[in-house]
């Protein structure tokens, strides 16, 4: 595959063909897609783009321009949904450093990882970067109309983590309710019910592996789904946890998108 194939299409298929296509062949390896449009321009910055990717980018990858929604499309082979953020930051940073003023909306996705893609998810992409009003990287959510919002119950004990996460996720519809260590986190999952509890290990009181024994014995109409969010990177520790029914393990420094998926697959 060649690094890369520009930009404006003249042949018979449109890009959402051609970027179909190449999903399709990649179906048991996860790709990264990104759409970018920048605000304000009658003319996008491809051949700025092409530079940036020729620097930043240290693996395959593949470029089209769709006229339509004057967007630009990167097709990033071989990259989970986490590298694909990664990759998108830096192509907002660089833009941003060689064409002062600019105002570059992406939106990103990872497939198989996300789901299945299909022309109509991606020109649906393209359309988001386009309209999009939020400077932040969006990450297309392709059920995003099937995700009901949902009572998340955030369980850590350092208050800058808990307001992060509070803020992000009340943007995205769910209900949050906090705690600060392990009974009172188990007192207000009683209380309200949540559906999902995003939890630290590290809590005062009760903790760890324990805390999430307690969590699933707790007398409820329907038990939570569980996402343990810590520091801890020992793999007796992980194994623990995934055998007591947690939905999945997060470790710190965390990427904010990655997780945002993360969630959003366990209202689906």
């Amino acid at each position: 595959m060649a690094n890369t194939v520009t930009l404006e299409r003249q042949m018979k298929d449109s890009v959402y063909d051609i970027l179909d296509e190449q999903l399709k062949g990649m179906a048991n390896e996860n790709s990264g897609v990104v759409f970018v449009h920048c605000m304000d321009r009658d003319q996008q910055p491809d051949a700025e783009l092409q530079d940036i990717l020729a620097r930043i980018c240290e693996t395959e990858y593949q470029v089209w321009k769709d006229t339509q929604t004057n967007t630009i499309a990167v097709f990033l082979p071989f990259m989970s949904l986490n590298r694909t953020h990664y990759q998108a930051l830096l192509i907002k940073q660089s833009l941003m450093q060689v064409l002062p003023g600019v105002d570059p909306r992406l939106t990103i996705a990872s497939f198989p990882e996300m789901g299945k893609a299909s022309k109509h998810m991606l020109k649906s992409m393209a359309e988001s970067a386009r309209l999009s009003t939020d400077a932040d990287i969006k990450l297309y959510t392709p059920n995003e109309t099937a995700v009901r919002p949902g009572k998340i119950l955030i369980v850590d004990q350092e208050q800058s983590t808990r307001e992060f996460l509070q803020i992000r996720l009340a943007l995205q519809g769910y209900d949050i309710y906090e705690a600060v260590d392990g009974l009172s986190a188990l007192d207000m999952a009683v209380k309200v019910e949540p559906d999902l509890i995003l939890t630290e290990l590290n809590l005062y009181g009760m903790s760890g592996v324990p805390f999430i024994h307690q969590i699933q014995n707790l007398d409820l109409k329907q038990q939570p789904k569980v996402i343990v969010l810590t520091d801890q990177r020992v793999e007796q520790t992980i194994t623990q946890c995934f055998e007591k029914g947690v939905e999945d393990y997060v470790t710190k420094p965390f990427s904010p998108v990655e997780l945002d998926a993360r969630i959003r697959r366990c209202f689906q």
